[in-house]
């Protein structure tokens, strides 16, 4: 609230108050005169209004302290000097002292009664700004109602919107939630600021912004950083910078974790060094701000690379979140419309999808349920693939950035947000909020009273109604069943009950490690691909697993070659029959590509039951469970000289028959590669 309060201040105290002097005087340099006589006093203030008036064309800096000085010399040597209190009330709103800066505008609309209804406008704006919700609601209604010669819209919105705000904040004090921030301590917080955190899905690993001081700085000796942090005997470790390749004397910040921890995306933005859209190091960019991806390859970091169009564009895009399933990436974008300041507000929450070939989709913006004329921030999609958290100032809150969330309908919409009320959202601005997998605890940037430094990583537990539906992950890694050779497979994952793609990941392609997230009310099915390989196929179930459980999964691959077969896991039959239930469809169809994209391979199709009754009845079953499935790949084409199929009944067990998991085991579909053409 109080940077965006302080923009638009500087845009209407410098076009709006120094009309109002030609009531009492003139602002011409020539003919000016005072509400005050006395010549020292006028002095003092022209010396102190040249010193705000100043800005320092080196840094942007304003001399707020030379200015006071003077201001307040002008003022005691006569407290009825109009333009000193007038002023002085200016400097400290710029500054952002607003208790100092309504003081001298209270005193401003006592002293002079012939003042603008602006004046309770710039009033109420910095009494929200500090809570003070009852006297803001007063004043704003005051400019409402004495508004008959003001004609600019802005005003009128921003004033209805703080009597939105209001009323809302005072009920919300009324009924606070339960907030215990704890500050994450000196591992990760130091004297710097921290802020935009990030989280692997087994919310080990933390990545964050970091600003840093750096002789070498492109720009004013400070430049921003991505650090990471382990989570190692019950709290966080020393944060590191992330790489040599990622880091640079340039600014990197805000970034996202892929769910596994393979990927980040950052915002790197243009310098103003170089020219236009340079982002140091030889990273050329579309816009002002961009975003970029680096992959972890075995325990390093590659050169970032910028993601280029459509996620970039000639405005700027920012705060990025990797959805966990691996499909979708949500980002802020600001449209720049560089002749209106104003207008810099105008930031809302996109989305793109990386389609089948690979490639980006074209960025849609989220519905108007979600996003508002006023800004949005930091949007976080939660690991259920459900919930969404973001910052928005557009939303009836406590004033400036709230923190709100919002949950996917049965329409698959986004809900109406629900602010995640008071004391998490307080009349200062709140954003960079992280939710861990599990659902119960978030993380978010403060610049609270007891911290390191002036933004600090703070964890609380969140309120059980404001959390999402609760997830767990898995893990693995991929490697040759023969060698032992880590593999960089492709594997997706799909819920049983649905048919729907869940995750989709590729794995580490120096380690063959892989790490997604998942709800923990689903049954899933795993399938793995690598070029050379017979395609990986496992069920599992984590419908009963509790919060801070998780999978470890591992996932060996077999070399296609004659001899070698694997089980469809994921092939299901009703007891004693051999209808194909639909969830077998997604198996079925990896069947069908992998014989197309194979096409010298021959095929057999076994079919195997337990030891559970009559021999001949299972020999006959198993045949026909084999027939079905081989009749499927036909049916779509696959020439049947290629497809053969046989029934082995209990024949060939690959496990005793003497527990339900064995015999679980035992009834299966397997693929033999029996032949390979030449052609």
């Amino acid at each position: 609230m109080k940077n965006f309060l302080t923009l638009i201040l500087l845009v209407l105290f410098s076009t709006g108050c120094k009309a109002q002097y030609n009531n009492y005087g003139t602002t011409s340099k020539e003919k000016r005169s005072y509400t005050t006589k006395n010549k020292k006093a006028i002095k003092d203030f022209e010396k102190g209004e040249a010193s705000y008036r100043y800005i320092n064309p080196v840094n942007g800096a304003r001399n707020f302290e030379s200015a006071e000085l003077s201001l307040l010399k002008a003022y005691e040597r006569d407290t009825n000097f109009l333009e000193a209190v007038e002023l002085l009330s200016e400097l400290y709103a710029v500054w952002g002292n607003y208790d100092r800066a309504i003081h001298f505008k209270e005193k401003y609309i006592r002293m002079y009664s012939r003042h603008s209804p602006n004046e309770y406008f710039y009033l109420a704006g910095m009494q929200i700004a500090i809570g003070r919700y009852a006297d803001c609601m007063k004043n704003a209604g005051k400019f409402l109602q004495g508004r008959t010669n003001i004609t600019n819209e802005f005003f009128v919105e921003e004033c209805k919107k703080y009597i939105r705000n209001c009323e809302f904040a005072l009920e919300a004090v009324k009924r606070p939630v339960p907030f215990n921030p704890v500050n994450l301590g000196p591992g990760v917080n130091t004297a710097m600021p921290e802020y935009f955190p990030s989280l692997t899905a087994d919310d080990q690993t933390m990545l964050f912004t970091r600003l840093v001081d750096d002789p070498n700085a492109a720009m004013g000796g400070r430049q921003e950083d991505l650090f990471k942090s382990a989570w190692k005997n019950d709290h966080w470790s020393e944060g590191l910078s992330i790489s040599k390749n990622v880091n640079t004397k340039y600014n990197e910040g805000a970034p996202t974790f892929s769910a596994d921890g393979k990927y980040i995306i950052f915002v790197g933005c243009e310098t103003g060094v170089k020219g236009d859209y340079d982002y140091g190091t030889g990273r050329s960019g579309y816009g002002s701000c961009d975003l970029f991806v680096s992959e972890k390859i075995g325990d390093e970091w590659t050169e970032p690379v910028n993601l280029g169009p459509p996620i970039n564009t000639s405005h700027w895009e920012s705060q990025p979140c990797f959805s966990s399933d691996g499909k979708t990436l949500y980002f802020i974008r600001g449209i720049i419309k560089p002749r209106s300041r104003r207008d810099l507000q105008e930031q809302d929450i996109y989305y793109s999808e990386i389609l089948d070939n690979g490639q980006w989709s074209v960025p849609r913006r989220l519905s108007d349920k979600v996003n508002t004329k006023g800004r949005e921030e930091s949007v976080f999609i939660h690991p259920d693939g459900q919930t969404l958290y973001f910052s928005s100032d557009g939303h009836p809150g406590m004033g400036g950035l709230d923190i709100f969330m919002s949950r996917l309908d049965e329409n698959g919409e986004w809900a109406k947000p629900v602010n995640l009320g008071y004391p998490i959202n307080t009349f200062n601005d709140e954003n960079s909020l992280v939710v861990s997998s599990s659902g119960k605890f978030a993380f978010f940037a403060s610049n609270r009273e007891g911290g390191y430094g002036s933004l600090d990583l703070y964890g609380f537990e969140l309120p059980k109604h404001l959390q999402p539906i609760q997830a767990t992950f898995v893990k693995g890694k991929v490697y040759d069943e023969e060698t032992g050779e880590p593999l960089a497979a492709w594997f997706k994952l799909y819920d049983l009950g649905s048919g729907k793609l869940m995750k989709q990941a590729v794995a580490n392609s120096g380690n063959g490690e892989f790490l997604v997230s998942m709800p923990i009310n689903k049954d899933f099915g795993l399938n793995a691909e690598h070029d050379g390989y017979l395609f990986f196929s496992k069920n599992y179930s984590i419908e009963k697993m509790g919060t801070g459980d998780s999978y470890v999964i591992d996932v060996p691959m077999k070399k296609i070659k004659v001899g070698n077969s694997w089980v469809l896991e994921n092939v299901f039959f009703d007891v004693d029959k051999y209808d194909l239930k639909p969830e077998s469809l997604i198996e079925l169809e990896k069947l069908y590509q992998f014989l197309v994209e194979n096409p010298t391979l021959q095929v057999e199709l076994g079919g195997h039951t337990d030891s559970d009754g009559d021999d001949n009845h299972n020999l006959k079953l198993s045949d026909n469970r084999a027939r079905v499935v081989a009749e499927y790949v036909i049916n779509k084409g696959i020439d049947k000289k290629r497809v053969t199929y046989k029934g082995y009944g209990e024949t060939k067990p690959i496990a005793p028959n003497d527990t339900k998991e064995n015999k679980a085991k035992n009834r299966r579909t397997e693929v033999y590669i029996v032949g390979k053409s030449d052609a």
